[in-house]
């Protein structure tokens, strides 16, 4: 397998492709080629030319969630010529409405215009999306350190409601030597997301992680997520994204921290 990073806050000196505060990271696995998220402009659509990446060969879009950094890319996929008929993969609640305050910040384009648009799957339950990765639906809560917090609302109908973004979730990549997480945010909690992982895919092994953990503070939280990284012995750590430097300093103080930006490729 091979990922390579298209959009992330960071870039790296001397590589001259841009940034923006979002995600989407372009995967092969062996004949598959699908992207995790889309970012928040065409700036994925712009780096993966400069990366020499044809997104016309792509087959899928995994949708980590439905924040507008991961999936307001979309308007201006729809926008290209592609010739291919694009399926997106993503929890039921990723096209819903949501909104803090007076502001949106879910897809420009909702569930019921997507539809029109391509091949729509939207699953609580883990869903193989290659040979060797699978998305992971809607993530159980097992560790009590990390309660998910609501972040604005979610519009039902007439009705809004707390959004505690239950359609969080995450790719795993699952190789003959242990597993390895691929995140976009993970306000469901990187840990519930890891346990998770190794239940669906039945292997303890976990290789590594990369994606954004949301955490911003050094806190308790943070001390036990650290805690729990220790313990599972993970090899590679990419923390980016929504990661502050604080935390990943902290992290780093522990197991070692592996810097992201856009142009970042990984094998497997």
């Amino acid at each position: 397998m091979k990922l390579k990073v298209l959009v992330d806050n960071n870039t790296y000196i001397d590589q001259y492709y841009c940034g923006e505060p979002a995600v989407s990271y372009y995967i092969e696995d062996e004949d598959s080629r699908l992207l995790l998220d889309v970012g928040y402009s065409d700036l994925f659509i712009r780096n993966s030319k400069e990366l020499g990446i044809n997104l016309e060969s792509i087959s899928t879009i995994v949708i980590s969630h439905g924040h507008d950094d991961h999936t307001r890319g979309l308007k201006y996929y729809f926008e290209q010529s592609y010739k291919n008929n694009i399926s997106i993969i993503a929890h039921p609640d990723a096209f819903k409405e949501k909104e803090i305050g007076n502001l949106k910040i879910c897809s420009p384009i909702l569930e019921e215009e997507l539809k029109e648009k391509c091949n729509l799957i939207l699953s609580k339950e883990p869903i193989k999306v290659s040979k060797n990765i699978t998305f992971l639906g809607e993530i159980p809560r097992v560790n009590d350190f990390e309660n998910r917090k609501p972040i604005g609302k979610q519009i039902i109908g007439e009705n809004s409601i707390d959004d505690y973004v239950m359609d969080d979730t995450a790719l795993v990549y699952k190789s003959e030597k242990g597993i390895y997480i691929i995140t976009g945010c993970s306000h469901s909690g990187i840990c519930n997301i890891i346990e998770y992982a190794k239940e669906v895919c039945k292997d303890n092994r976990v290789l590594g992680v990369i994606g954004g953990f949301h955490l911003f503070e050094v806190t308790k939280q943070v001390h036990k997520t650290i805690d729990y990284l220790k313990k599972n012995n993970l090899k590679e750590l990419y923390p980016c994204h929504c990661t502050s430097f604080n935390v990943r300093a902290e992290i780093h103080k522990a197991l070692p921290v592996k810097e992201v930006g856009v142009g970042l490729e990984i094998s497997w």
